[in-house]
């Protein structure tokens, strides 16, 4: 008991020290067995078309040899001379340019040795591919009833590997699939039930292999589905599998595919689950319609057993499969690993595996079975382990691990190196590691040495210990920073010993800042043909390059030049469609990276509807359906139905008829008889509206009477004995058919009384004559065509024409509420004697005068009008002690009837208006004389006044205020004990009984002891700055709002009229500077003193100042050298034109105007004599010259209407030009523009010389 236990704690402890020995890699500069480092799979399926490379390479110290076995036997390269092995290496390179591939089929293997042992490959089974060809057969047409189930046939050859089938047409079109009809995992092609449409002629199996690249095709088979009732509905039944129960075995790691499929009518649904416990979400997935099930990676727990359930409205039929999961062998925590010892140390191999059924584990060493092998006392085999002990140099070998079962094998080679080796450190000296903070640091310590070394790190210098709950040193030597931050950065040293000897290395260590992206991409939506920006801003460390790459959904961008990246943005110009996707910006650096996504939409206006047709067609009503267009990633919104009435309306003429939501593809319409419509259809989504669809098939509606009579049917008068009778006609759409007319139809709104009735056409409107004045009658309009009358009509009432009421309101009362108001009541006049709609009262009055005996009279009358049927008004607004006279009138829609008895009332006193005037009269030291005017509005007796007055000190200040009661006949006073050269301010209001009124106001100032300077203002100056004129003042004045006021002193600039002075604030300064002031012009300057709001404003003597102007670069055009040419050349022209008219005047000639003056006698075509440029006739007859500036016709008569034109008649425009002097220089064009209509076109003509010079003459 004690030695099993003694014997398990070695093991633990041997198998310890073999995984820390097993992590070493031995350096290629010391002696080692070989290791095999490439090599073929096992199953190795070669491309005929090819040479066969079969790999085998291999490392060890010496370099290993290498050699083959084939199908268990020696392979010798040398006596094949297809089959060459490449130089250093194991790997075979057989040529079958001039041999068949199969010939080289078979299980080779290969083995690398040298003087430290031997390893071996797997063995390679080397295959080809076959593609056989599909046996011929001759395959009968297919004839079913329809309803029923059906399977075609594939059954493709059997090659290598299997073949991948699908089915198509004779165009190479995949026949479309669904639950009614799918293809199985065996390539049979199920139809649950079969339709009238799956008739064809060319359902073609096709297999393709993939290796070869070849397809092979089924002959053609032909179904016809006869065109018979179909079978009965029916529950589902399983076709495949046919059983009600089933099993299958599935190997641990590879895809598991169950597949159920079921007939029935209607098609039946498949559903999965696995009985007591769940379908793997993951790794589950359904294909074919739900018609196969398909688990990836499967494991044992997979294993168990599988319903699937078929079902339709009729019932359900369910099937089990039992599901076992067997085992390849699979390594357990990894293949053995190699073995490295020191002479005199302890070691183990482990082999350890898996499988089901469990499988059997076979050791070799240098490829001969271990029980075969010398035996060795330091060696020790315990099942899947082999336990070394004291091991001596010359031990070392290659052993082999082959674990297999009936699913397969695996066959792993591990060395055990016996070697005596001081450290070393395989890491390259000085390293730079770098690392982004808040990272994990790995500092790399890679050692070798037998003993293993142990190592130990340090931080700066060797006294440095290191943190240990920031650090841990793993088992391979390598430091770990679990957190890496910037004061870890620095200078670490390995150190590396064994009993051999020490080694140390240094590395260093960079903490840098991680990369962050700032400001991400946002999603936009863009419409096409805009451009967009999408931003990506990022912070990284200065001493890391960036690098900014940008991916459209997940790829590369376009290229394209419309992408434009930034630094930190990609633009996109002329957006288009295909630019839409997801948009990631990524910075790199050489340690990190951070990403950041935005999706682009990319909308437009929708494209039209499509295939538009008319279903469900009625006499009343159409279905019409359409296809919607591309909504280019803006959903449509509705569509808007439109029509054409090419029967009413010329071609073009579109109107809505309705509108339906963007999710529906079909509006029924209701239609009207008598119309050849055409629809058309738009969509509208954020974007816009589409362009229109093509337009559908012409439908014709039959005519039929008119469902609608008029609307807005009204009766009223236009004189007291007419009805007018007007209504809104019906639309082409709603007269239901030709020959569309109006019953029109009356009476008189009494007992009994018979209809009247007329027929109009072409109209909307009736005359009736003869009626009685304002009589209610009842009125009907009924819409007629060639196909009947439309249902009876609906009463509308309507009176006939009004007159003028015949009576005033009688009584009529009058009560005086205040001086200002008064309210007349009055009786209301009959509605029998108002002959028509009552509007309202009006109330006329008028102010015959003042009650008191000095106030002028008022005859002027007013009127206020009570709308409706009002009993009582009030006149507010009027004069108080006053003396009113009124009437009163109803009115109606035709005018006023007579007004009542004038009556009069008095208003009673009122407060008196302001006084007229308030002076001063008389100024002293210590005293004021005033004098006043009564008000004009005295509304009243006027029982006295009082004067209230008070100091001003200042313009907020205001001192004591005194009052005193005056008399009614006073108009003067005067004020005593006031203070010297003191203003003050007066208030003077009226009183009668009824109190006092608004009090008028003034300031005036008592005289100082000595003379005051005559004017508060000193001297006014002006200097020249850099911004404009200065203006500096002296004021001792008392007041304190001081403004400068400036204006254009227009007598300087040579013109006339009054500006308006501008105005700058300039209080508690003595100088101001005035910007802005127009260079070259000369400005009035004065200082403004202002008081209260009554005080006269005090103003300075005017300064002028004159602004400099600027020296002018302009160049004077009379002295340029072309304008002078031009001039002379015009001047020449105009006098050969001068002497051309008078050697054709003495000649006698008539120019063509003249023949045509003749013919017309238009006084407008009248030469230009020589003698004084005046118009006269073209002609040598000096008889009848006309007077000078005077137009007379060659008749000797004058016609008024053509002679007294203006000269704007015959200008250009609306206006004639003047030049200075005020000569007219517009173009005398001899015409107005209604003679030329008159007259026709004379462009045949020649041109007159009139019309010639006038031309220079406008010109010039």
């Amino acid at each position: 008991m004690v030695m099993k236990r003694r014997r398990r704690m070695t093991t633990l402890m041997l198998m310890v020290l073999g995984h820390l020995a097993s992590a070493l890699e031995v350096p290629l500069d010391l002696p080692q067995p070989p290791t095999i480092t490439q090599q073929s799979p096992k199953d190795y399926i070669i491309d005929p078309r090819e040479s066969i490379l079969i790999h085998c390479e291999a490392k060890g110290k010496p370099h290993p040899s290498f050699s083959w076995t084939r199908n268990g036997s020696h392979f010798d390269v040398d006596e094949h001379p297809n089959v060459q092995m490449r130089r250093q290496s194991g790997t075979l390179v057989v040529d079958i340019s001039r041999e068949q591939a199969e010939s080289f089929e078979g299980q080779y293997q290969c083995t690398a040795r040298n003087k430290h042992g031997t390893a071996l490959s797997n063995n390679i089974v080397v295959r080809q591919p076959r593609s056989p060809l599909w046996s011929k057969e001759k395959i009968k047409p297919i004839i079913i009833q329809e309803g029923v189930a059906l399977v075609l046939p594939c059954r493709p050859p059997a090659g290598f590997p299997p073949p991948v089938v699908f089915w198509m047409d004779n165009n190479f079109q995949r026949l479309p699939q669904s639950k009614r009809v799918s293809q199985s995992l065996n390539g049979d092609l199920f139809f649950s039930n079969v339709l009238r449409q799956d008739s064809r002629n060319d359902y073609i199996c096709y297999a393709r292999f993939p290796r070869t690249q070849t397809i092979q095709q089924k002959q053609p088979i032909s179904v016809k589905v006869l065109d018979q009732d179909p079978v009965d509905e029916r529950r589902p039944t399983f076709l495949t599998p046919s059983v009600p129960s089933s099993s299958k075995m599935v190997l641990r790691g590879q895809v598991l595919e169950m597949e159920c499929i079921a007939e029935g009518l209607p098609t039946p649904d498949i559903s999965w689950a696995k009985v007591g416990g769940e379908l793997p979400a993951t790794r589950t997935s359904f294909l074919h319609h739900q018609k196969t099930l398909r688990i990836a990676n499967v494991s044992e727990a997979d294993a168990g057993e599988y319903q699937c359930t078929a079902r339709n409205k009729h019932g359900s039929v369910g099937h089990a499969i039992a599901v076992t999961v067997k085992a390849a062998p699979y390594w357990i925590g990894g293949a053995p690993r190699n073995l490295v010892m020191a002479p005199g140390e302890n070691g183990v191999l482990t082999c350890r595996a898996s499988g089901t059924p469990k499988p059997d584990i076979q050791w070799a060493i240098n490829g001969m079975a271990i029980e075969n092998s010398p035996k060795d006392p330091s060696r020790k085999v315990e099942e899947d382990s082999i336990i070394f002990s004291q091991v001596q140099t010359g031990s070392s070998a290659v052993y082999q691990c082959n674990v297999s079962n009936q699913y397969g094998y695996l066959l792993a080679n591990a060395f055990v190196n016996v070697l005596s080796e001081p450290p070393r450190v395989l890491t390259p000296a000085n390293k730079v590691y770098q690392v982004i903070r808040n990272q994990p640091a790995l500092l790399d310590c890679t050692s070798f040495g037998s003993p293993i070394p142990k190592i130990t790190w340090f931080k700066d210098s060797r006294s440095g210990t290191l943190d240990a709950e920031t650090h841990s040193v793993h088992d391979n030597g390598t430091l770990e920073i679990g957190v890496a931050q910037p004061k870890h950065g620095g200078k670490y040293t390995c150190v590396a010993r064994n009993s051999l000897g020490i080694y140390e290395n240094h590395v260093h260590l960079e903490v840098k800042e991680p990369t962050r992206i700032l400001k991400q991409p946002e999603y936009r939506v863009v419409q096409r043909g805009r451009s967009v920006v999408l931003e990506c801003k990022v912070k990284h460390d200065p001493s890391l390059v960036p690098t900014m790459t940008w991916l459209k959904d997940h790829s590369e961008l376009p290229d394209d030049d419309r992408f434009l990246v930034d630094s930190d943005s990609l633009t996109i110009s002329d957006v288009m469609e295909s630019d839409a996707g997801v948009y990631t910006c990524i910075m790199n650096t050489t340690l990190d990276q951070d990403s950041a996504s935005a999706e682009l939409t990319v909308v437009e206006r929708p494209e039209p509807p499509t295939d538009l047709e008319l279903t469900d067609q009625k006499k009343r009503s159409v279905q019409l359906t359409w296809i919607p267009g591309d909504e280019h990633n803006s959903p449509i919104q509705k569509f808007v139905i439109q029509y054409e009435d090419t029967l009413h309306h010329h071609r073009g003429h579109w109107h809505n008829l309705t509108e339906v939501p963007g999710t529906k593809t079909t509006a029924h319409l209701k239609l009207s008889p008598y119309v050849h419509y055409t629809f058309r259809v738009l969509a509208l989504n954020s974007m816009g509206v589409s362009q229109p669809s093509f337009p559908s098939k012409v439908y014709k509606t039959e005519a039929a009477a008119p469902d609608d009579n008029p609307t807005d049917v009204h009766g009223f008068g236009t004189e007291h004995n007419n009805l007018v009778i007007s209504w809104k006609p019906l639309s082409g759409l709603q007269a239901n058919g030709p020959g569309l007319h109006y019953r029109v139809m009356w009476r008189q709104k009494v007992m009994d009384s018979d209809w009247t009735a007329v027929t109009v056409a072409n109209n909307s409107k009736f005359v009736v004559s003869t009626t009685p004045t304002f009589v209610p009658y009842e009125i009907k309009i009924q819409a007629v065509n060639d196909y009947g009358a439309a249902p009876e009509p609906t009463i509308a009432h309507g009176y006939s024409g009004e007159d003028l009421p015949l009576a005033a309101p009688d009584p009529v009362q009058v009560f005086v509420l205040n001086s200002s108001l008064a309210e007349v009541h009055w009786e209301p006049v009959p509605l029998k004697l108002i002959r028509g709609y009552l509007k309202g009262y009006k109330v006329y009055y008028w102010r015959d005068g003042s009650l008191h005996k000095h106030h002028p009279h008022h005859t002027e009358k007013q009127i206020l009008t009570f709308s409706g049927n009002h009993s009582h008004g009030k006149l507010p607004g009027l004069h108080p002690y006053s003396l009113y006279s009124f009437n009163v009138r109803v009115f109606n829609g035709k005018g006023e009837g007579p007004p009542s008895a004038t009556q009069q009332f008095e208003t009673p006193e009122g407060v008196p208006g302001i006084p007229s005037s308030l002076t001063v009269t008389n100024t002293n030291l210590d005293s004021l004389s005033l004098a006043w005017q009564p008000p004009h509005e005295r509304n009243g007796v006027l029982t006295g006044y009082t004067l209230k007055y008070q100091p001003v000190n200042s313009s907020t200040e205001w001192g004591p205020e005194e009052e005193l009661a005056l008399a009614a006949n006073e108009s003067s006073v005067t004020v005593p004990d006031l203070k010297f050269s003191t203003r003050y301010k007066f208030y003077l209001n009226a009183k009668t009984h009824k109190g006092a009124g608004p009090a008028v106001t003034m300031e005036a100032v008592t005289i100082m002891d000595e003379a005051p300077p005559a004017s508060p203002f000193g001297s006014l100056n002006s200097s020249l700055g850099e911004d404009g004129p200065l203006i500096s003042w002296e004021y001792w004045g008392l007041e304190k709002n001081l403004y400068l006021e400036y204006i254009v002193d227009n007598s300087k600039q040579g013109e006339g009229g009054d500006g308006v002075w501008q105005k700058e604030l300039v209080n508690g300064s003595q100088n101001f500077v005035l910007r802005g002031l127009k260079e070259g012009l000369s400005y009035k300057v004065r200082l403004v003193a202002k008081g209260h709001a009554d005080q006269e404003l005090q103003r300075s003597q005017e300064l002028t100042v004159t602004v400099p102007a600027v020296a002018s670069r302009q160049v004077d055009i009379a002295t340029q050298g072309w304008f002078i040419g031009l001039m002379c050349a015009i001047a020449l022209l105009i006098l050969i034109i001068l002497i051309i008219c008078f050697i054709q005047r003495n000649k006698g000639g008539k120019y063509p105007v003249k023949e045509k003056e003749d013919a017309h006698t238009d006084p407008e075509f009248q030469p230009m004599k020589d003698e004084d440029c005046t118009f006269g006739e073209y002609s040598d007859n000096e008889d009848h010259k006309p007077l000078k500036g005077s137009r007379t016709p060659s008749s000797g008569t004058v016609k008024r209407d053509n002679s007294d034109d203006s000269l704007v008649d015959y200008g250009e425009g609306g206006d004639g030009q003047f030049n200075e002097d005020g000569s007219f220089i517009g173009q005398y064009s001899g015409k107005s523009a209604s003679r030329d209509t008159a007259e026709g076109h004379e462009s045949s003509e020649a041109p007159s010389p009139i019309h010639a010079i006038n031309s220079l003459n406008s010109f010039v």
